[in-house]
């Protein structure tokens, strides 16, 4: 059976669990022997077995001798709620293990692969390692920096306009990008948005997907202007408030159930990343108006774009840019992307891809 093949099948396993398992990994594993699988499983959510205990587990005494594939390199370490990997793999007998992706994880990198190989274990690494990095590139960001990934999202009319000048933006694009969106914000930790956009839209921020999680709320609100029967603050899960120091004001808020997140004079996003990060908050989607937009990109806390963009035109100067902000005098000087993809999702065009430092 062909290792790539088998790599892809287990990405596909881990990618189940996309945004179930922060602050872990998404891991799939695939156990073949004999030239077929005897067992395949995903790691579901912190604190339940990982996907190599699952597997053999599973295969009981038929792992001995069997090839074991895994998108990211077994754990070595016992700092955390489960036994480590690499022990299991070798009481099991397992004679050889096909790695997608070394662990970042200071913890584990290298050492994993390094017991295995100590115990007489064949380890192949870097199958299909460019696909298992992007499966884990939340991960990979959050365990190496401290601060989450941050992806900056947003829906826009084919001459660049998020929002009539009266503020209209609903519905700017059609049904499968909104699902699409839907699915994006459960395989995230966290939604930033801004008071501007709540009071506009009144927005429940949520997946709606059955058997999916719901992120957090994050909501930039500086003078606490939030309304009281808000959706974000009557729908699980919970919402945090980023205000500016107001003493007692503050306090009122707080003593009502809300937390708050509070700065002094303007606020920093990438301390405010820092501090998300602090709370293992290790994926961040930014869904807002012009004014977020051009703030997150001002303070260089956008790793990656997806911009959904509908065929219709709105024109006029009065009616809401995708980013506001600054204006660049050069194109050299423009924010650029690199990996690029473009897809067609309904009648709509999905361009994403990485901001290039």
């Amino acid at each position: 059976m062909d290792d790539i093949l088998l790599m892809k099948r287990a990405l596909r396993l881990a990618s189940k669990a996309s945004g179930m398992t922060s602050p872990n990994p998404v891991v799939g594993a695939v156990l073949v022997k004999g030239g077929k699988i005897i067992a395949e499983d995903y790691h579901r959510k912190p604190g339940t077995p990982h996907a190599e205990a699952l597997v053999i587990q599973a295969s009981g005494e038929k792992a001995k001798g069997a090839t074991l594939y895994v998108n990211l390199e077994p754990c070595c370490h016992t700092d955390k709620r489960t036994p480590p990997c690499t022990k299991a793999i070798i009481r099991a007998g397992i004679k050889k293990v096909v790695i997608g992706l070394r662990d970042p994880n200071p913890k584990v990198s290298g050492k994993g692969i390094e017991e295995l190989k100590k115990a007489g274990v064949e380890t192949v690494s870097g199958v299909l390692e460019e696909d298992a990095r992007r499966l884990n590139e939340g991960y990979i960001k959050y365990i190496t920096t401290g601060k989450p990934f941050v992806i900056l999202k947003t829906a826009m009319t084919l001459d660049g306009k998020i929002a009539t000048p009266e503020g209209e933006s609903k519905w700017i694009t059609g049904e499968k990008a909104r699902a699409v969106v839907r699915k994006l914000r459960s395989s995230v930790d966290a939604v930033l948005t801004a008071i501007g956009t709540v009071k506009a839209d009144n927005p429940q921020l949520t997946a709606r997907i059955k058997g999916r999680k719901d992120p957090i709320r994050i909501v930039i609100d500086p003078y606490l202007e939030v309304p009281m029967d808000a959706k974000i603050l009557h729908t699980p899960p919970e919402t945090i408030i980023v205000t500016e120091d107001r003493g007692k004001m503050s306090g009122n808020i707080e003593r009502s159930g809300i937390k708050l997140i509070t700065y002094n004079r303007r606020l920093d996003l990438k301390w405010l990343m820092e501090k998300l990060g602090s709370m293992e908050v290790t994926s961040v989607l930014i869904e807002g108006g012009s004014s977020l937009n051009a703030h997150a990109f001002e303070d260089s806390i956008v790793d990656k774009v997806m911009f959904f963009i509908s065929p219709k035109i709105i024109g006029g100067r009065d009616s809401f840019p995708a980013v506001g902000g600054r204006s660049f005098r050069r194109l050299a000087d423009a924010y650029q992307l690199k990996d690029v993809k473009v897809k067609r999702v309904g009648e709509d065009i999905l361009v994403e891809g990485y901001v290039r430092r």
